[in-house]
């Protein structure tokens, strides 16, 4: 069952390959080789707001072709106290181009680090698109914080595929 945007639970998203099914929560990519909010090292769960920025995220990164030729896994869980959520908005990143697709900087990266090692969980805009949210979730804060919903098939509509 997919849960409603209303339900008044905090929801996030994620794409995960389906052989990565049980590992979805490790936040060992992220450790292994950093990402737009975190350099190496660090366990991080890089996750969406909604399911279609969450599918978008993937795509920007290995195209639609990808997602139609491998099989993945549309996750959700929920985060399960909202007040742990630290929201970043555009304003309060010392650099606004820090929102724009392009490779992230080190001082990017140590921004973002730094949250990390205080709060369980931020909500930060989205690059791939303005007007939607990524959720970062710090592996050594979060433990017990948040619990899997469920997890589905991802089956892309054939038209996105060239």
């Amino acid at each position: 069952m997919i849960p409603l945007p209303w339900e008044g639970r905090w929801h996030a998203w994620r794409l995960d390959r389906e052989i990565y099914k049980d590992t979805w929560d490790s936040g060992i990519g992220a450790q292994r080789t950093g990402g737009r909010w975190n350099p190496p090292g660090r366990r991080v769960i890089y996750a969406s707001a909604d399911p279609s920025t969450a599918i978008l995220e993937v795509a920007s990164h290995l195209g639609f072709d990808a997602l139609d030729t491998v099989p993945y896994l549309l996750t959700c869980f929920e985060v399960l106290d909202p007040a742990l959520v630290k929201v970043v908005q555009a304003e309060d990143l010392p650099n606004p181009n820090w929102l724009i697709p392009a490779r992230p900087s080190p001082n990017q990266q140590q921004f973002a680090d730094k949250l990390l090692a205080e709060y369980p969980f931020i909500l930060i805009p989205s690059a791939v698109t303005q007007h939607s949210w990524n959720l970062l979730v710090s592996c050594d804060l979060a433990t017990n914080q948040f619990r899997l919903v469920s997890q589905e098939r991802l089956g892309l509509d054939t038209r996105l595929v060239k």
